[in-house]
């Protein structure tokens, strides 16, 4: 299952983001793919949803990529740690 992300994750878009990505949520089986290639920018309130989502899957055997990420995104995740969490593509 692939989740394509596309200009700003941040407060504000984070409850709009969470409704879209509840199919990811329940994800069964197969890969999670989250595309950053579009993503400008994520804030705390985005690294939670990718954090939830994560902590959903893990106990089911899925394995959630990330794919994409520019300098900056690169950079929020080294800085939070979240480098040692994800996978990357």
């Amino acid at each position: 299952m692939i989740a394509i992300f596309e200009g700003r994750l941040d407060t504000a878009a984070a409850p709009k983001t969470e409704q879209e990505m509840h199919p990811l949520y329940e994800c069964e089986s197969g890969d999670i793919v989250l595309d950053c290639t579009h993503l400008d920018y994520i804030s705390s309130s985005g690294l939670r949803l990718f954090l939830g989502l994560l902590k959903t899957s893990k106990p089911k055997g899925i394995d959630v990529f990330i794919t994409g990420m520019n300098d900056n995104l690169k950079q929020v995740f080294a800085m939070t740690g979240f480098t040692s969490l994800f996978k990357f593509k």
